[in-house]
């Protein structure tokens, strides 16, 4: 073999081997680059979330003397739990707390079961007039309900409704109330993507319409459920339009109406009234830790929930894009 051609051949691995190397190390490094970008989102986004939260829990477990020294940031001098106390009777958590899971719970499961029903309707069968009417459930979707609380109120008012529980529960059981049209096009969204081959196996073995939907599709929609039930729950958990607008007396107030209410001021004018004027003095002008801890007890119930079907919520988002034949 020629010196000559033998070195050049070398030389030429050489390069190529090079090349081969350049090549590796920048694929790497954007993928490097790439994850650490992607990490920083991620950790912008929960940072977002995740701090007022932690602000929360933070100036809940100060004393009023904490909250108001400007040197106190984070963490109290003293952790304190009175404020908890304070806030359970302040916002009459217990009530206020059952009629929440009531009006909740209550709700969202009924909405899970007819909304369920209607959108197989929409998303498999076809009927006269069907176009006009899933208009009307994406008219009741856009329209902001405000503008139609007027006649409700009236409607409720003259059936003796208000001041009861029944102005959430019967528009869930009928497909509508709160969101009610948003879970109608997830479950026709959902539905509409299963195959169609279960329900004619259905028919070949003799059951009816019905029965088909309560015993084959209605268990296969099960990601839809746990996303419809637990937005319907938050929403409703979170809403003061609605109960403000049927819920006058306090003994049915929910949580939030009763948070709405507190705003620390009477406990911050009896303390002043039993303690001297020296000792009130660097205190804050309301009594934000206490509000703090009215915030935390209304929040928490719905924090359990999503702890607990966090992980079944996420497959449920990702199942719910089934795709059919």
């Amino acid at each position: 073999m020629n010196p000559t051609s033998a070195t050049s051949k070398y030389t030429d691995l050489q390069s190529k081997a090079k090349d081969v190397w350049k090549v590796t190390w920048i694929k790497r490094g954007r993928g490097i680059i790439g994850t650490v970008f992607y990490y920083l989102v991620i950790l912008s986004l929960a940072f977002v979330f995740v701090y007022p939260l932690l602000y929360m829990v933070s100036k809940s477990l100060m004393r009023p003397e904490d909250v108001a020294d400007a040197t106190i940031q984070w963490i109290p001098r003293q952790f304190s739990l009175q404020n908890y106390d304070i806030a359970l009777e302040a916002i009459n958590f217990w009530p206020g707390l059952l009629n929440s899971i009531i009006i909740s719970f209550g709700s969202a499961f009924l909405q899970v079961l007819s909304c369920s029903l209607i959108g197989y309707g929409f998303a498999r069968y076809r009927f006269p007039g069907q176009a006009l009417f899933l208009a009307l459930v994406v008219f009741t979707f856009l329209v902001p309900p405000q503008t139609f609380v007027v006649p409700l109120f009236k409607l409720f008012l003259d059936m003796g409704w208000i001041n009861t529980h029944l102005p959430f529960i019967v528009p869930a059981i009928l497909g509508h109330g709160l969101k009610g049209s948003l879970f109608v096009l997830i479950f026709i969204q959902f539905y509409s993507r299963l195959p169609h081959v279960l329900e004619e196996a259905a028919r070949i073995d003799g059951a009816g319409a019905f029965r088909t939907y309560w015993t084959i599709m209605f268990p296969l929609a099960k990601p839809a459920m746990l996303v419809v039930f637990l937005f319907s729950v938050v929403w409703h958990w979170n809403d003061l339009f609605e109960p403000n607008l049927y819920l006058l007396v306090p003994e049915y107030f929910n949580l939030a109406q009763n948070m709405a209410f507190f705003n620390g001021n009477a406990n911050l004018n009896l303390q002043q009234a039993s303690t001297s004027v020296s000792s009130t003095i660097g205190l804050a002008p309301t009594l934000q830790n206490q509000i703090m801890a009215g915030v935390m007890l209304t929040i928490l119930p719905v924090l359990l929930l999503y702890m607990f079907t966090q992980r079944y919520f996420v497959e449920s988002v990702e199942r719910a894009g089934i795709a059919g034949e």
